[in-house]
């Protein structure tokens, strides 16, 4: 038997009056975040949830969601966290795809409808036939008539509960893909895969129950929920959760809360760093606790990395990892050499290596499709054999990202095969532009994308937000690229703006600025 529950019963073991979960005034320790999971998994059974049953969570970073989520596990079904920016008929697909028999679904707010849509999601999928809705004021009536709330669910529930018996390769959990290839699919992964994460980094990040993590990452993504709710859990950690990025809450939590490990996708290091208060804070406080930092979900360019170190006098770790893979595949390790810009060295256990279209392995130095295989990969997307077909090609996973290794062995990604640019025949990666646009002084922040030409194909175009008080224009930008690159590289078309479109990750939407930019096309043509 292995359940992922463990990991929560295991720490409420050994640590009952440790604070597990932070949340404003809130402070649950282990043994009342437990007795609350069992609490929700002996209203599950009573309501019908069965071994195998899939259930909806979607719900911002509150206490609730890791109470959920082992409440679920405790019972012996499925997680299946969803974003909390879906559409009606976002929702309505994910739950008829993932044949959800539950749903617990967060009220939100105003500004945030979270219900508004997931009711009429719920509603429109016809699949589902519970749903239970978690009240935006705690202990609140159902804001919908006839559904009841989550705390109904644990109302006169024992505090006990014998946790279902699972296999180690039973699904746990089902996390949806972005769906930049058509429509999202849903990855599978088993108890062991993510038990076997979450210990490599604990491990990898020498963590310990005196850590204490802020979790501002969301929790309906891979990245949180592993590298940050289930290893901080496993070890003992506290978790101060935040249930969206604002660089003023982070720079708090850093200072008041003494937080010692933070995990983030660059754009957060970047909007730190660029915090007009920044200086407002007490940096040598923050310095002093914080000891690790770690990066993933998209590349980091190395003039953030070498400016946030700098100022706080922390070391970031750079990995990589998808959805698919549990998520870590690959970091750069404490105990070996950093190499800034490199995703590091695959994991324990863990395979990667470069290959051609033909499954040939690529010499050192060449580009290619990076393939993994190990303990990490999921089972595979769930109902979707022919997707599986090419995802798992010559018996290693195909990530879809182009990368490198070095003579260290050291990994590198150079971009997504799909957003690579072929200009003219030649290869263009985003990456390498907007690396060498960023060490311009008058750069704050680059994304480069391809937009359609007639005469080569594609051409490079890159959206630039300035450094505060730069008078950088446009042409500025060409000039200085054209010295900087190779005829075929530098960018020839150019915007400034003063922000970027961002995912609920902090990941730059690339899909949305060539959105914008075939807008701005068609407008000019």
């Amino acid at each position: 038997m292995l359940n992922l529950a463990t990991l929560l019963e295991e720490s409420a073991r050994l640590y009952p009056d440790k604070t597990a979960i932070v949340f404003d005034q809130i402070r649950l320790t282990y043994a009342q975040v437990n007795a609350m999971a069992n609490q929700l998994a002996n209203g599950l059974v009573k309501a019908g949830i069965r071994k195998g049953d899939k259930i909806c969570v979607c719900c911002p970073n509150l206490p609730y969601f890791p109470i959920i989520v082992f409440g679920i596990l405790k019972a012996g079904a499925v997680v299946v966290p969803l974003n909390v920016l879906l559409k009606h008929r976002e929702f309505a697909y994910h739950i008829a795809d993932s044949d959800s028999t539950g749903f617990i679904c967060f009220q939100g707010t105003e500004q945030l409808p979270v219900l508004q849509e997931g009711y009429a999601g719920w509603q429109e999928a016809k699949t589902c036939p519970n749903l239970w809705v978690i009240p935006t004021i705690p202990g609140a009536d159902s804001p919908i008539e006839g559904i009841p709330t989550f705390m109904e669910l644990l109302h006169n529930q024992p505090q006990t509960f014998e946790t279902v018996a699972t296999r180690a390769d039973d699904t746990c959990l089902i996390i949806y893909t972005s769906g930049t290839t058509g429509r999202p699919k849903g990855a599978e992964l088993t108890h062991s895969n993510m038990t076997i994460n979450a210990m490599i980094t604990r491990d990898m990040g020498k963590s310990t129950k005196e850590d204490v993590l802020l979790v501002v990452l969301p929790l309906f993504h891979s990245f949180g929920f592993s590298c940050q709710m289930l290893a901080g859990i496993l070890t003992g950690s506290t978790l101060v959760l935040q249930p969206r990025f604002d660089p003023g809450a982070v720079l708090r939590a850093f200072q008041d809360e003494g937080i010692t490990l933070f995990s983030g996708v660059p754009t957060m290091y970047w909007d730190l760093l660029t915090y007009a208060d920044l200086d407002k804070y007490d940096i040598a406080k923050i310095s002093k606790s914080l000891r690790l930092c770690n990066s993933g979900g998209a590349a980091m360019p190395v003039e953030v990395m070498k400016r946030f170190e700098d100022k706080f006098n922390v070391t970031i770790l750079e990995g990589y990892g998808l959805s698919e893979t549990s998520p870590v595949a690959s970091f750069n390790q404490l105990e070996k050499p950093r190499k800034p810009g490199s995703i590091g060295l695959p994991v324990w256990g863990v395979e990667m290596k470069i290959v051609d279209h033909d499954m040939n392995e690529m010499p050192i130095g060449k580009t290619g499709e990076i393939v993994i295989r190990g303990h990490n990969i999921m089972k595979g997307y769930y109902k979707r054999d022919e997707a599986n077909d090419e995802a798992f090609r010559g018996g290693w996973f195909h990530s879809g990202d182009v990368g490198y290794k070095d003579e260290d062995g050291y990994f590198y990604i150079v971009d997504r095969v799909k957003d690579m640019i072929i200009r003219g025949g030649f290869n263009v990666y985003p990456r390498e532009v907007e690396e060498v646009l960023m060490t311009n002084p008058d750069i704050s922040l680059a994304a480069v994308i391809g937009i359609p030409h007639e005469e080569y194909g594609e051409e490079v175009a890159a959206y630039v937000i300035p450094q505060t008080g730069s008078t950088i224009d446009e042409a500025d930008v060409i000039a200085w690229a054209k010295k900087e690159m190779a005829a075929y590289k530098y960018p020839r078309h150019v915007e400034i703006v003063k922000t970027m479109p961002l995912g609920p990750t902090g990941k730059i939407l690339k899909t949305e600025l060539r959105k914008m930019a075939a807008e701005k096309l068609a407008v000019t043509r």
